[in-house]
């Protein structure tokens, strides 16, 4: 099981990330107030926070949102979980659309590192079923059974 360890949204493309502790999450749109919700298949981007720890152990200055990743989460690797995963967090249900990016020129953290782990880290979901996250809360993987998913 894994765990929510920041909430964040930007309300402008290009600008990074705050941490909002507690956000609503409406179907098929993504987070409320983020820039980045909207019908398409990234909603909702998710980064591990081990992956950042790693990253902030090699010198970087970085904050929550810093990668403009909007859900921190400890205990999985997330790069690892096939597209149409499927996380529940409460009464959220997100499902896996993508894993990885192209990392759009001028990234802030790479003119800095030399580097930036969203491109290879992130993931990108959809909010199948909305609800409210906030930090501290559980997350978890759902299994599929006969085609059908269990919590």
């Amino acid at each position: 099981m894994g765990k929510i360890i920041a909430v964040n949204i930007s309300e402008k493309k290009g600008t990074q990330k705050k941490n909002v502790h507690r956000a609503k999450l409406i179907e098929e749109f993504g987070i409320e107030n983020d820039a980045h919700a909207g019908k398409w298949h990234r909603q909702v981007s998710l980064l591990s926070y081990e992956k950042i720890e790693e990253f902030k152990a090699k010198g970087a200055p970085i904050d929550d949102g810093a990668f403009g990743e909007n859900l921190i989460v400890s205990g999985y690797d997330l790069k690892s979980l096939p597209v149409g995963t499927r996380f529940r967090c409460g009464e959220v249900l997100l499902e896996v659309t993508q894993i990885g990016k192209q990392c759009h020129s001028g990234c802030e953290i790479f003119k800095i590192m030399g580097d930036c782990i969203m491109p290879r880290e992130g993931i990108f979901t959809r909010v199948l079923h909305g609800g409210i996250i906030e930090e501290g809360d559980e997350i978890h993987i759902e299994e599929e059974t006969d085609g059908e998913t269990e919590k």
